[in-house]
This record gives structure tokens, C-alpha cells and sequence, in this order.
């Protein structure tokens, strides 16, 4: 399979290293040095893209993407106020787009443990639930898109909460996250119902980078022959 990697930092160098180990061949590489270099011509050379990049940037990829026939990957977060406009232009193109906060199996994974936890949680009284997410110093966005993730997938079965807040919460619909940014930490994201009596906490904590770039590349090779939204439960079969 030929891959574009929009995106060439840690991340894109750690996905370039398990693709090819897989067999698979790089075609294009973009970084901020020859942005110039992603075109539809180019894009149309690969099978699939692999996009990590930041924010400001990732719908216009996602649109040169669509453009060239070019399914993609991407796991870029803070942009989804655009979700809609995006899924809109995929479908005009008949394109493909897998979409995860987090290609990690074992974060997806804890994504369903999240979901059971909340629902035994729903209704128990005397519980507040609160959420902490630490990441390294490079990451941009606050809370993380895993956080959120996390966090709407609890508010959908935990009808105590409705919102989150990073600031101390205004009312009891809100649920704090606290987002911490130190070292060189790859994730964590521990969700915590504490009462007056005892806690339950669940806790995913990343070793490295290679989890999420393992994903992302499985994500390319589930995807590049299909059509439409996609996202780690259609990987996972969850």
C-alpha cells in the first residue's frame, strides 16, 4: 500500500517506521518545509493518507484529500466545530475519512470501559465524577481530544453531568477536567467517581508513541478500499 504522511514530527516519523515494517511504502512526506509539495497530483499517488498535523490545518488537508480521491486518516484533534462542513465535503466526493482522537487499541478500549463504568454509575448517589488528562509540553490543545471524547461518551450515560469544564465547576452538571502539561508524558486520562466513603477510578496511561502510531497505519489498511466516515469501533468491531 502507498501512504502520504501529511504531518512529519514524532508521530509521523514513529507511523513512517511501523508502515514500512509492514511492508507498506511511503510516498510522500509533508512537513512545515515543503507544505508547497501536498497537492492533489501528489495526494493521487498514494492509496491512503496519514494525516497528524494541528488544527488550523487539518480541514484544508481533509478538502485536498477529498479532491484527489484519497482516503485519509487522521488523528488530529481540535478541529471538530468543523465536523459538519467536513463529513458534507467528504460525501459530495463519495470520499473516505477515518476520524479517531485516539488510534491507540488500548484507549479505545478503555473508551468502552468508560461507557459500562457510567452507566453502573448512573443514579448512585453520593458520587461525583471528575476527569484528569497529562500530557507533554507540546500539545497544544487543552483538554485533550481523547478527554472529550471521554468525556461526551460519559455524559451519554452519566445524565448527572451534561458539560465539562476545565476551570472549577459553576454548577453540579459540570464535570471538571484537569489538563496537565509536563515532561515528555505520551497520555494519561483517569476518570475518578469519589464519594465520601471510597473512590473508583479507571486509569489508561501510555507507554509510548508506538500504540497510536500502530493504530493509525491498521486504520490505513481498513480503510484505503473503503468509503465513507469511519472511526476506531468500525476497526474494533465495538
Amino acid at each position: 500500500m502507498k501512504i502520504a504522511l501529511i504531518g512529519y514530527g514524532k508521530m509521523g516519523k514513529t507511523i513512517e517506521q511501523i508502515a514500512l515494517d509492514r511492508g507498506h511504502e511511503i510516498v510522500l512526506k509533508i512537513d512545515i518545509s515543503n507544505q508547497a509539495d501536498l497537492t492533489v497530483e501528489n495526494l493521487k499517488k498514494a492509496d491512503v493518507a496519514i494525516e497528524f498535523t494541528i488544527p488550523k490545518s487539518a480541514v484544508a488537508n481533509y478538502k485536498l484529500c477529498f479532491e484527489a480521491g484519497t482516503p485519509v486518516v487522521s488523528g488530529t484533534t481540535g478541529w471538530l466545530e468543523h465536523k459538519e462542513e467536513v463529513e458534507q465535503l467528504m460525501k459530495a466526493k463519495n470520499g473516505t475519512f477515518f476520524y479517531a482522537s485516539n488510534f491507540s487499541l488500548g484507549v479505545n478500549l478503555f473508551f468502552a470501559l468508560n461507557k459500562k463504568l457510567a452507566k453502573l454509575m448512573a443514579g448512585r448517589e453520593g458520587y461525583d465524577v471528575s476527569m484528569v488528562e497529562v500530557h507533554h509540553t507540546q500539545k497544544l490543545d487543552a483538554p485533550s481530544g481523547t478527554a472529550i471524547s471521554l468525556a461526551e461518551d460519559l455524559f451519554e450515560n452519566y445524565p448527572a453531568k451534561t458539560s465539562w469544564t476545565l476551570e472549577a465547576p459553576k454548577s453540579a452538571e459540570q464535570m471538571h477536567i484537569e489538563a496537565i502539561r509536563e515532561g515528555q508524558v505520551p497520555g494519561i486520562h483517569r476518570i475518578k467517581y469519589e464519594s465520601e466513603v471510597d473512590h473508583i477510578l479507571i486509569e489508561h496511561d501510555a507507554k509510548s508513541r508506538h500504540g497510536f502510531a500502530l493504530g493509525a497505519v491498521l486504520a490505513a489498511e481498513y480503510s484505503h478500499d473503503k468509503k465513507g466516515m469511519l472511526n476506531m469501533n468500525d476497526l474494533l468491531n465495538l
